[in-house]
């Protein structure tokens, strides 16, 4: 892409649109599950947002309400709130800190350009990229992480979901690269 090309960007909760209802299902449990371990700030804004778009009945504050029922109208909220997926999407990636830097070490060793260090909060970012190397598929990633990382056992979707936020893009627009 030349420099005066205008890099557009998908509103983050286009993800949803990549990932099947049961894994969504089970990083927000795991965000909610795990909020006191991540910053103040960020849990903060978490909640702050879910307060101010969730209307739970029975519950004044929606963020005071049962797991399961942030859990339920988490979901909802993620389908259609960039803000709340940026949100929940960082403090996954911060929770999970040790698969964050061995991810970032596999896109690194593929080539992959112009990667912001990992420990970047990505949710200040407008979105995702649209575009995505043709030959950078879920199934070369998964298989690239498993050799670089013999010894763990980390489920695929969290590998392609960790990609997808470090390298801020989506699988939207697939494009070959240049070969030297």
């Amino acid at each position: 892409m030349s420099e005066q090309e205008h890099v557009r960007y998908l509103p983050f909760h286009a993800i949803n649109e990549f990932m099947v209802d049961e894994y969504r299902e089970k990083v927000i449990r795991f965000v909610f599950e795990n909020l006191g371990g991540v910053n103040a700030a960020r849990k903060n804004a978490i909640l702050s947002i879910f307060k101010k778009q969730v209307k739970i009945p029975g519950f004044r504050d929606s963020s005071l309400a049962p797991l399961p029922l942030k859990i339920r109208h988490g979901e909802t909220l993620f389908e259609r709130n960039p803000e709340f997926v940026a949100q929940v999407l960082q403090a996954w990636a911060e929770l999970h800190g040790d698969l964050r830097e061995k991810v970032f070490q596999m896109l690194t060793s593929r080539g992959w350009k112009n990667l912001l260090p990992p420990e970047t909060d990505r949710s200040k970012l407008p979105g995702f990229q649209v575009e995505w190397p043709k030959s950078e598929t879920y199934e070369v990633l998964d298989q690239s992480f498993a050799e670089q990382n013999p010894d763990l056992e980390i489920p695929n979707d969290d590998v392609r979901l960790m990609a997808v936020w470090l390298v801020n893009a989506l699988p939207y627009e697939l494009f070959e690269e240049d070969k030297p």
